[in-house]
């Protein structure tokens, strides 16, 4: 029995991102040439644009100091 052969084009992984012109909203491949990565806006053509969705390590629990009350050491008598 012969093995079946498939003439395939490889799998790419995508991410939806948020055109920073326009605000439509496209996919966009993960990997490959600057070109690949990002090609632009598919509605106005501009290449800037914003991930919808946050990258794991900037989920973590990590915060900024911003925005907190500082603890004042308790005064000794």
């Amino acid at each position: 029995m012969e093995a079946a052969t498939h003439a395939s084009s490889p799998l790419s992984v995508l991410e939806s991102v948020c055109c920073l012109e326009c605000g439509e909203i496209y996919s966009k491949p993960v990997a490959g040439s600057t070109m690949h990565k990002n090609p632009g806006c598919p509605d106005c053509g501009y290449v800037g644009w914003i991930p919808l969705s946050l990258p794991l390590e900037a989920r973590s629990s990590r915060r900024s100091g911003a925005g907190r009350r500082l603890r004042r050491p308790a005064q000794s008598d």
